[in-house]
């Protein structure tokens, strides 16, 4: 047994990584496996993991083999070790990632005791070459990192990840075995220390708390409103990095466009882009030429960016384990963290339909877990004490320190203590052999066919909370949870059981207030409502709106050209809207592209910074959100064909539509700021006179209608509605753009 020194240990923290002194549990953990002994490491992301298997590697005889489930993860923490060590094969991975060569080098360095760390994924220790080189070495210890992924109870079960002890015992090693994890409820720790077969581990269990974190979650609404918050809070955020976290590759790509579109500097991160191209983003991203990440859940594992300031769930993750690591991404640095989700019912429908291929056992573990992210979401008490609660850590809810919105912007209690006592009741009336689901159904008195089957609708309980909904119901049973009267029986699948506590509770009870958690069924239909509110013209200045409609005749009238050539209706009712004094805030304008703005935009942003001045205009910080051109495949072609001159009617025929219809779509594309020559087609339809006489018309008439045009141009039937239109998307292409 190796004993350590207190002052060794800050000595070598300090010569190999510079850092002045330890945090939490590393001293003890470190001296743990010095020590020899089997050792169980649970510490939330940011609170130096790492460090606990890097430094006794150091300073221990022989390699420590570090096995991990990203080869991503491998290589960041292989870069980060030999930027603190002034020799490179102070640590290596070892997988499939390496040529031949590379491969042959790194067991060279391991071989002649130069390697102190080798990072290794847990199918390199299944194949036989690998066990039997393993064996020629001295291996100080084995660290199993992201050990969570050992239980089929946790978030990111890997069944290769079983086979570890296994292997090691292959290997013949004699040597002490260190797990790590960030995320890890009572169940899986369990777990963890049974299949790895620690022997008499020392356990260290960090706090989950993480005190500068703000946890927020929002209803999600139409996907055009959550967009323009998501924009709307980057833009309250200058300078600060932020990751997006969404469910698919498809929205990962489309949020970042419409990002850099409203000048935010972003990059989509997925496991479809191509390895370079990840690697250049994610480089990106801690050097801060990219602000915003917007990835699936491939990106953050290993990545050590300790000033990220913000987390956005564009959609809620599968399990609150996920969630947390995903959060825990913000603030590494201690410094503050904005955790912002956006939840709705229809993305855990998405999430549960994911699981239908799934085994039986694993679509109940999952569901489970997607039951209390609904609960974590729908809560309106302290979310800070759910989310503990949940990793089996007490906590009060006074010292969240409005660190959540429910704590900030606190919901009327009411007095829910006999309710708690209903609750505990019809659990034990029920022998404590039903889940949460069926309790509430049992409860509000719901003859389902099982519990017909069960005869449970002729118990006394059935039905007793029949007069309040199933939100109230679920609140207070969510309170009996957190407060330790009832307990889950993960093993049986969140069989809930009664505890001590909630005995003594039935036997002296007590009053309970609590406040009832909320639908976001409803408060999302409120907050489109709301939006669709502020979009009815409720800030529109009307006398901004004449001076700019003013303007617009006297350019017009200077231009040559018909109002609507220089902006149409809409763009002035939004610039009288939203106040824009900058040509970055004139461009976000609906209709307005660079060239309209060098023609026209000029005097426009000088009147409209003048009326602000003179009137002491507040002007909203939630400035318009420019949105991103739709391409579909239809109008790329139909683009693309035009520039080939292909015959309109060839077009129509290919893509299913009449002429009308294909004309209706190029009317589109030309009004979104798109030129078109269409030229070969009108030449075969109207002479050059007839395209004199309806351009002529275009430039000077103010009313920008078809209907208009062909009422005027069309007394003798000489032109027909085919040919008004395509002059006009000639027009439009030649002197509007």
């Amino acid at each position: 047994m190796n004993t350590v020194a207190e002052d060794r240990l800050h000595n070598a923290l300090k010569e190999y990584f510079g850092f002045s002194g330890f945090k939490g549990n590393q001293t003890a953990i470190i001296k743990s496996i010095l020590q020899g002994k089997d050792t169980l490491v649970i510490m939330p992301t940011g609170g130096g993991k790492s460090l606990c298997y890097q430094l006794p590697a150091i300073l221990s005889e022989g390699t420590a083999l570090i096995i991990s489930p990203l080869i991503a993860l491998m290589k960041n923490q292989v870069d980060l070790m030999r930027g603190y060590s002034s020799q490179d094969n102070i640590a290596h991975f070892l997988n499939s990632s390496l040529s031949r060569t590379e491969a042959k080098k790194v067991k060279e360095d391991l071989t002649n005791g130069h390697t102190k760390m080798l990072y290794i994924a847990p199918e390199t220790l299944t194949k036989q070459d690998s066990i039997d080189f393993f064996r020629q070495l001295k291996v100080s210890f084995v660290a199993v990192d992201e050990a969570h992924c050992i239980s089929e109870w946790g978030h990111d079960f890997r069944p290769e990840y079983r086979r570890i002890r296994k292997m090691v015992d292959a290997i013949d090693i004699d040597a002490p075995i260190m797990a790590l994890t960030a995320t890890a409820t009572p169940k899986v720790r369990d777990d963890i220390i049974k299949n790895l077969q620690l022997k008499t581990p020392e356990i260290y269990s960090s706090s989950f708390n993480r005190p500068n974190l703000y946890y927020e979650i929002r209803p999600k609404g139409k996907k055009d409103e959550v967009i323009k918050q998501i924009t709307r809070f980057i833009k309250e955020n200058p300078n600060k990095s932020g990751i997006i976290y969404c469910l698919n590759r498809k929205t990962t790509e489309e949020l970042a466009q419409i990002l850099n579109a409203n000048n935010i500097k972003a990059a989509p991160y997925h496991a479809g882009l191509e390895a370079p191209v990840r690697s250049m983003y994610q480089d990106q991203f801690l050097m801060e030429e990219i602000q915003v990440i917007v990835a699936t859940i491939a990106f953050g594992m290993g990545i050590d960016k300790p000033d990220v300031r913000f987390v956005i769930h564009y959609n809620m993750p599968k399990s609150l384990e996920n969630y947390y690591q995903e959060t825990g991404r913000a603030g590494r640095d201690g410094m503050e963290g904005r955790c912002v989700g956006f939840f709705s019912y229809d993305d855990m429908t998405k999430l549960e339909k994911f699981m239908r291929d799934k085994t039986v056992a694993e679509r109940e573990v999952g569901g489970q877990h997607l039951a209390e992210v609904v609960n974590y979401s729908e809560l309106a008490s302290c979310r800070r004490r759910f989310l503990l609660h949940y990793f089996g850590e007490m906590y009060d809810e006074q010292h969240c320190n409005k660190g959540c919105d429910n704590c900030t912007q606190p919901k009327d209690r009411i007095e829910v203590g006999p309710d708690i006592a209903t609750v505990l009741n019809a659990v034990i009336e029920l022998q404590e052999n039903f889940d949460s689901k069926y309790l509430l159904k049992f409860l509000m008195g719901k003859k389902t066919q099982e519990i017909i089957d069960f005869r449970h609708d002729q118990l006394k309980y059935f039905g007793k909370g029949e007069q309040q909904d199933k939100m109230y119901w679920k609140s207070v049973l969510n309170h009996a949870l957190l407060r330790n009267f009832l307990k889950k029986d993960i093993e049986k699948y969140g069989l809930l059981k009664l505890s001590a506590e909630g005995k003594d509770f039935l036997k002296n009870p007590q009053s309970v207030k609590i406040a009832i958690n909320q639908s976001y069924d409803t408060d999302a239909a409120t907050a489109e409502e709301a939006d669709v509110q502020l979009q009815k013209g409720a800030v529109l200045d009307p006398a901004l709106l004449n001076l700019l409609k003013s303007l617009r005749r006297e350019v017009a009238k200077k231009k040559q050209v018909p109002t609507y050539v220089v902006f149409q209706d809409r763009s002035l009712e939004e610039m009288a809207t939203y106040y824009p004094i900058t040509p970055e805030e004139l461009e976000r304008i609906n209709g307005v592209s660079k060239g309209k703005y060098l023609k026209y935009g000029r005097p426009f942003i000088e009147a409209i910074k003048k009326y602000v001045e003179e009137n002491d205009i507040m002007r909203a910080e939630d400035f318009v959100m420019k949105s991103v051109a739709s391409k579909s495949k239809d109008k790329i072609y139909i683009i693309q064909n035009i520039d080939k001159q292909i015959p309109l009617e060839n077009i129509a025929n290919y893509l299913g539509l009449t002429m009308f219809e294909l004309i209706t779509e190029i009317e589109k594309i030309v009004d979104s700021g798109t030129k078109l020559n269409v030229d070969y087609h009108l030449n075969n339809l109207l002479d050059q006179d007839a395209q004199e006489e309806l351009f002529d018309y275009f430039m000077h008439t103010n009313a920008d209608t078809i209907d208009g045009a062909l009422k005027e141009l069309n007394e003798d039937n000489e032109y027909s509605e085919e040919e008004i239109r395509l002059m006009r998307i000639k027009f439009i292409s030649e002197v509007a753009h």
